[in-house]
């Protein structure tokens, strides 16, 4: 039934997005992003390499995809299980 997979090892280019870092965040990114709040808290609308609108929030990772711009976010807890 259920079978047991490895995960390849991938080596990604990553960046934490906190509270701290945001402002530097927001002016690096290239490609189709936009800025704005959710509630009071900062957040990056971010377009993923299949063309979907993905919400990065503080504490999320963010991922680049390649180099043409697309990133994708990831929760910490999971990124620390698979990459860290």
């Amino acid at each position: 039934m259920f079978e047991k997979y490895n995960r390849l090892p991938k080596t990604v280019e990553a960046v934490q997005f906190t509270e701290k870092n945001k402002n530097r965040i927001f002016n690096s990114l290239t490609g189709q992003c936009a800025y704005g709040f959710e509630d009071t808290n900062p957040i990056i609308k971010v377009t993923t390499v299949h063309g979907e609108i993905a919400i990065v929030r503080l504490g999320d990772w963010i991922i680049k995809e390649n180099k043409l711009g697309f990133y994708y976010p990831i929760k910490d807890d999971i990124f620390r299980d698979g990459y860290v």
